[in-house]
This record gives C-alpha cells, sequence and structure tokens, in this order.
C-alpha cells in the first residue's frame, strides 16, 4: 500500500504540472489581454491611459513577454508560494484567493456531508420498500433535484425565506454583522444563512447520490451472498446495512474524486446570486477579464482538488472492499 500511494504522489505531481501548462496555453489563446480590458473599461467610463502607463503595466505584469516567459515566471513563484498579482485587483492573488477560500471550503464541506447523509439513508430506505408511496416520493423528489438549474433553486429558497421566515437573504450575514467582530451572537447569525447555500449546492449531488444507492442497492439485495445471509438467520437490518450497504456504496466512493471540484463550481453559481464573499465570482471575473494569474492559480486549485480526492477515492475503496486490497 505504501508503495502505491507514493507512486501515486509521483503521478500526481506530473499531472498537475501538465495540467498547469495546457491551462495557463488555454487561457491565453483568446485574443487580447488584461490590459486591454483595462483599458476598455476605463474609456467605458470616461478615462484613458497614456503610452507610459501602458507601457509600464506591461512592464510590471510581463503583457509583452511570450506566453511561455510569463508561464514560467509564475510557476517558478507558485512552488514557493507566490502566485503572482491580479491585474484587475491590484493585490497578491494568494492574498485575494485565501481571503475567500475559507468560506468556500466551508459551504463546499458542508454541502459534502449533506449530501451523504442524506442520500445514504434515502436510498436505502427507497431500495427497501419499492413500490410504496414513500419511494415514489422520494424518485419525485430525485428528478426534481437533479433538473432544477442551481440559480433558480437559489432564487426560490430567496423567496421562500424572505416571505415565510422573515430572515434576511442574500450573503453569510445579516447587515448588523457584517463588519461586526466574532463572537456567538455572528456564529449562529452565520448558521441561519449557511442553510440556503447548503441545500443549493448539495441538491443536485444529494439526488444523484440518492438515486444511484438505490438502484446498486436493489442489485446487490438479489445477490447470491445475501440470500445466504437471510438464510442464516440474520435480522434483515443486519443483512442490509452490514452486509449489502457496504458492497453498494462502491459507486458513491468512486465518484467521490470528482465530487470535491464540482462541488467548488456549483459553489459558482449559488456565489453569485446569493451574494455569498466565496471564490466563485472572483474566479469568474478573472476569466472574463483574462486576469492570468489569478485564473490559472483557481484553475490548478481545482485540479488539485481533483486529483487528492481520486486518491482518497481509491484508497477507501480498497478500506471498504478487500477485494481491492487483495489486489
Amino acid at each position: 500500500m505504501t508503495n502505491y500511494i507514493i507512486r501515486r504522489l509521483i503521478y500526481m505531481v506530473f499531472t498537475l504540472w501538465f495540467i498547469s501548462l495546457i491551462s495557463f496555453f488555454l487561457i491565453e489563446l483568446p485574443p487580447g489581454s488584461a490590459l486591454d480590458a483595462r483599458i476598455q473599461q476605463l474609456r467605458n467610463m470616461g478615462g484613458d491611459m497614456s503610452v507610459q502607463q501602458i507601457e509600464a503595466l506591461k512592464q510590471q505584469y510581463g503583457l509583452g513577454d511570450p506566453w511561455y516567459v510569463r508561464y514560467w515566471k509564475w510557476i517558478s513563484g507558485a512552488v514557493h508560494g507566490d502566485f503572482g498579482d491580479s491585474f484587475q485587483q491590484g493585490a497578491p492573488v494568494s492574498q485575494l484567493i485565501w481571503g475567500r477560500l475559507g468560506y468556500s471550503v466551508m459551504i463546499s464541506g458542508f454541502a459534502l456531508i449533506f449530501a451523504w447523509l442524506v442520500a445514504i439513508p434515502l436510498g436505502v430506505y427507497s431500495a427497501t420498500h419499492r413500490y410504496t408511496i414513500p419511494d415514489y416520493l422520494v424518485t419525485v423528489i430525485q428528478f426534481i433535484g437533479i433538473s432544477i438549474p442551481e440559480f433558480l433553486l437559489a432564487l426560490l429558497l430567496m423567496v421562500f425565506a424572505a416571505r415565510y421566515l422573515n430572515a434576511d437573504v442574500g450573503g453569510l450575514y445579516s447587515s448588523r454583522f457584517q463588519n461586526a467582530p466574532w463572537g456567538w451572537d455572528k456564529f449562529v447569525d452565520l448558521l441561519k444563512h449557511l442553510w440556503i447555500p447548503v441545500i443549493v449546492v448539495s441538491a443536485g449531488s444529494t439526488a444523484w447520490n440518492t438515486r444511484v444507492m438505490r438502484a446498486n442497492l436493489l442489485d446487490v439485495l438479489n445477490q447470491q451472498y445475501i440470500q445466504t445471509a437471510r438464510a442464516k438467520g440474520l435480522k434483515e437490518s443486519v443483512v442490509v446495512w452490514k452486509h449489502a450497504v457496504r458492497n453498494a456504496l462502491h459507486p458513491l466512493i468512486m465518484s467521490l474524486g470528482g465530487v470535491l471540484p464540482a462541488l467548488i463550481s456549483a459553489e459558482v453559481t449559488a456565489s453569485i446570486v446569493l451574494n455569498l464573499p466565496t471564490t466563485g465570482p472572483l474566479f469568474v471575473n478573472a476569466l472574463i477579464n483574462k486576469d492570468m494569474y489569478l485564473a490559472i492559480t483557481f484553475l490548478m486549485m481545482l485540479s488539485i482538488l481533483l486529483v487528492i480526492g481520486n486518491l482518497l477515492a481509491d484508497l477507501l475503496l480498497a478500506w471498504v472492499d478487500p477485494r481491492v486490497r487483495l489486489e
């Protein structure tokens, strides 16, 4: 197992390097630059830049260099924790991302936990109570959760919370706690606002996990070893939860590798609609304005989450299934 983990870590390093190279090239592929977007923005506001100012900005951010020269400057600094400066924000990229990353990780982490805690019991109950009214109800909720867009669900929950719960919707804090120092009252206010983005981000994955859990558990319950366990006189709850559910979890564990970056991607939509101080809107603006250092750093963060998620999924699968450990 140790040799396997070391080998995977080496593969991860080369994979991340290749992803950074391709991502940097693709960001630079469209015509124009961050400087062009800045100049156009100033002209739309009635201002302009002198030739000396344009040349100074090109020299500062290396916009006159070829893309591979700028890539080498970025990657050589990134390995030491220096991800460059944001052209649009005028601040270090690490400072901009770390200031918002905590909220993104918090929302995505709660969404992942919520999705698994809801999907597994619902999927098991739906599979063990086939063709009943609760099963049909769960199926309808699954289709709604998979098909409804995140922005529409966010708007519906905001209207519901504002009209029926008299809640202060939008953002993670009420207006009186926006700039207040941390304390118990502010933490409670955060929890009151956190449930909307968590539900919005986790809705699709919860519905999909529930459906996969139900379908796979129905297949496992028909296996011969399950019939043998029942013939031995074991309780039905023991047969289902100890023997069947453990093998039915395989697809969910295998999908864990793509869940972490997918939750961050869904958090982009929720952040824009709900006005959340997360990395989502920052990433969208970076892509629109070709803020290359900010955009490539965010893409690398998603890539790191993807490769780490795949490694964790493989290790969890080996822990759950002895057959994988033997292989």
